[in-house]
């Protein structure tokens, strides 16, 4: 789990190991996480765009950059919060996460970067 707060703007993160979607055998390991981002501040924020780290157990490392996330450029008033489930392929048993949502208050133009500690993601044991 992750737990994060920058500017105002609260990022969890909660990951698990989707292991109907997984096939150890042939190096196959999906993990979903289900992401709130909750406006604590008192000014209005919107998410534009995000960027994650990806490493898997080796060290290897993948990042992806983007639009919005799942399909969406929320907007956030203080007080009120949106959530999604999204998820992750690895080739490895074990890896982490880490990133940032590009975030611009509309009214003064401004943006920052809204900062997501690292989280790990790890199958069951049995499964490695």
């Amino acid at each position: 789990m992750s737990d994060t707060t920058t500017r105002g703007v609260r990022i969890i993160v909660q990951p698990r190991f989707v292991s109907e979607q997984s096939d150890p055998a042939q190096g196959q390991y999906l993990f979903a996480y289900h992401i709130t981002i909750r406006n604590q501040g008192r000014e209005t924020v919107q998410l534009i765009s995000r960027h994650w780290v990806i490493t898997d157990g080796e060290g290897k490392v993948e990042e992806v950059r983007g639009p919005g996330v799942v399909g969406y450029q929320p907007t956030l008033k203080p007080g009120e919060e949106f959530q999604y489930t999204s998820g992750c392929p690895l080739t490895t048993p074990v890896g982490t996460m880490h990133g940032s949502y590009q975030m611009v208050i509309p009214d003064r133009g401004e943006a920052f970067e809204a900062r997501i500690e690292p989280f790990r993601l790890a199958a069951p044991r049995a499964l490695h």
